[in-house]
């Protein structure tokens, strides 16, 4: 069987050449390539299978209010610039319409598209739209596709060829026992939004330092039987993150495996944790207070032996200070930014962080 043909949909202006102040490049001193274009839409061109087609609304092209004559000649010097980086295009597409024309040939509308529509051997599900605006997000609804929007929720070409490259690393876990019911979903890749609810509020607060600190989307739902107590709904929340987690990390190729640290006010936190498969929790802080919120303190070490097991990984946490809240708050956060550092991705070095071949 023959493998469906995907494409990447490239808007130009903002996308691939700065867009200036009255949205016309006319002229060679208004021409400025995006920031991280050559390198990562090369590595694109090099390392994968996508169709490039370029697709732009130029307003009016044609009329007295945009010459011909000042399009052509930055446009041809944008496509030989790309080409001497090794980035062709297989088509280029461009509308020529103003927007009160709403010509179903201008973006978001399909009409320069068609070719690419309703055909068998092209896999529009897993085909992109590369762009910078919103029409761009709403041509890829109306193309089947998925949308990459830069600057929009972190979104840069480094992230963009890193994703194409490596995948998404987005993970859901459901668990449902007498005891608790619980949802988490994570994006390894995210920007922090957090949506969180345990029915314990500085459980909640706790967890949303993971997702804030550590630039993890993270959505943790858990109905536990807090009528009887804490214990199954910490418990089995770290189960269902760790596991979460580690489905997120998929094959672990490119990631750093390691990260570390933090001071927070009066006291210093220090979490180590590797993601080499093994899981082992080193604990080394006392807590005075019988709770910090509605959180028993002795659930603390549960919390993280759990989340280690979970996630097969090394877990070490140290912990010195006077203030109770701050101590287990600044171990959160600690845990978040080892967690950034220890999950970000090199796709131009990517290789298992491992000398035995296997994590």
């Amino acid at each position: 069987m023959n493998k469906k043909q995907r494409i990447l949909f490239i808007d130009r202006d903002g996308t691939l050449i700065e867009e200036p102040a009255d949205e016309q490049i006319d002229s060679f001193d208004k021409l400025r390539f995006c920031k991280g274009v050559f390198k990562n839409l090369g590595f694109i061109r090099q390392q994968l299978d996508f169709l490039f087609v370029m697709v732009s609304n130029q307003d009016g092209l044609g009329t007295d209010s945009y010459p011909e004559e000042t399009f052509w000649p930055t446009h041809h010097f944008v496509l030989q610039t790309l080409e001497g980086e090794g980035i062709t295009f297989d088509d280029i597409k461009i509308d020529r319409h103003f927007p009160e024309d709403n010509s179903p040939m201008r973006k978001p509308g399909t009409g320069m598209l068609q070719e690419y529509m309703n055909q068998a051997k092209f896999d529009l599900a897993n085909s992109y739209v590369i762009g910078d605006r919103e029409t761009d997000r709403q041509l890829a609804e109306n193309l089947g596709c998925k949308a990459l929007i830069l600057n929009q929720d972190g979104m840069t070409w480094d992230k963009i060829a890193e994703l194409l490259f490596a995948g998404e690393r987005i993970a859901e876990v459901r668990r449902t026992t007498k005891e608790t019911d619980i949802y988490v979903k994570t994006n390894l890749d995210g920007t922090g939004k957090c949506d969180i609810s345990t029915g314990l509020g500085f459980f909640d607060h706790m967890l949303e330092q993971i997702g804030k600190h550590g630039m993890i989307d993270l959505t943790i739902h858990t109905k536990g039987d807090l009528q009887v107590d804490e214990h199954h709904t910490i418990e089995d929340t770290a189960i269902c993150l760790g596991e979460c987690i580690l489905q997120a990390l998929g094959n672990k190729r490119g990631i750093e495996r390691y990260g570390y640290c933090l001071p927070m006010d009066d006291c210093l936190c220090q979490v180590a944790l590797d993601f080499g498969g093994r899981p082992w929790l080193v604990w080394e802080a006392e807590f005075h207070r019988e709770k910090v919120g509605e959180m028993p303190t002795e659930m603390f070490l549960h919390f993280f032996k759990s989340l280690s097991d979970a996630a097969k990984m090394n877990l070490n946490i140290k912990a010195e200070g006077t203030n109770e809240h701050h101590k287990i708050e600044g171990i959160f956060k600690a845990l978040a930014r080892a967690l950034k550092m220890a999950i970000k991705r090199d796709i131009y070095h990517y290789e298992l962080p491992s000398t035995k071949g296997s994590l």
